[in-house]
């Protein structure tokens, strides 16, 4: 098949390119810059320059394509509503140009919605509608089906880790050296979901194969759920740091945007999307990866 991929060259897409190469793929990666370019070139794909506000752009390279994996984002935390019409545009795009094909759509997602159970595949998308993080696309890709597009809804666990990660943990480590401690909300008894970024882009990989017309989500989650008082205390090991508790109320003013999410409880199963893909992680887990130094960067400075 050929495959269109926004985000190619980002953490997750520089990762699931390999995998959809390997299973005999064409693959066709978006690029906004020379660097991003490069790095789709090196990793055997092709690059077509655009970004996510080039609708023409994106439309043609959907219409070429026998399945578009959307992992791309504006991770714009200044502008989130921005950055969500302009996702909910991008995703509304594909779905008209894959409309009545069979052909399939797999958006980057998130997992939200339960704090304190345990989220599975079967429950319902708590992004709906424009107003709705991510421009609500979740919602949009789950009812793919009644517009005759196969939509899978990647719901990828809290922290997608590993070396070079720029994500979430990574914003926590640097937290702690600029605080000079490593916190974690209240109790810290409140769990992130993780998955190694090796068996990330496997897992999407898989889910591009496998796509059937309708709407799915699937788990991309290794562990269901850490005890965020654990990471914490990874991450100053790491770092050298002490480890603190951090007053609820205190938690946006210590983490900044991230404060909210860091203090949530969120936990999810990936059985069904296990057995629907024959995904089977086998990557280090969280706290193997902070203790084996994948994160030294930060102390590097």
């Amino acid at each position: 098949m050929r495959v269109f991929v926004t985000g190619a060259s980002g953490w997750i897409g520089s990762h699931t390119v390999p995998h959809l190469l390997a299973a005999g793929h064409d693959v066709v990666g978006l690029a906004r810059s020379d660097a991003s370019t490069r790095r789709i070139e090196e990793l055997g794909a092709t690059a077509v320059r655009g970004g996510l506000d080039d609708p023409s752009v994106l439309r043609a390279a959907a219409r070429d394509a026998d399945a578009v994996v959307h992992l791309a984002f504006k991770h714009d935390f200044t502008d989130y509503e921005g950055a969500g019409r302009t996702e909910r545009a991008v995703v509304q795009g594909f779905l008209d140009e894959l409309a009545d094909s069979g052909r399939a759509l797999l958006l980057a997602s998130g997992l939200a919605g339960k704090p304190g159970q345990v989220i599975t595949e079967d429950d319902p998308t708590a992004f709906t509608g424009p107003e709705a993080p991510r421009g609500g696309s979740d919602g949009l890709v789950l009812a793919a089906g009644e517009r005759g597009v196969a939509g899978v809804a990647l719901r990828f666990a809290a922290s997608v880790h590993g070396a070079g990660d720029h994500g979430f943990v990574d914003i926590l480590a640097r937290t702690a050296r600029e605080r000079g401690v490593s916190g974690y909300v209240g109790d810290g008894t409140h769990r992130w979901p993780a998955v190694h970024v090796s068996d990330a882009g496997r897992a999407v990989a898989l889910a591009v194969d496998k796509a059937t017309t309708g709407g799915t989500a699937a788990h991309v989650v290794a562990e269901e759920g850490i005890a965020t008082r654990d990471i914490a205390a990874a991450i100053g090991d790491a770092l050298g740091l002490p480890v603190a508790s951090v007053d609820p109320a205190d938690a946006m003013d210590h983490f900044g945007w991230l404060g909210g999410f860091w203090s949530t409880d969120i936990v999810a199963s990936s059985e069904r999307t296990r057995e629907r893909l024959g995904w089977v992680p086998t990557g280090p887990t969280l706290l193997e990866d902070l203790a084996a130094g994948a994160y030294d960067h930060v102390a590097r400075g």
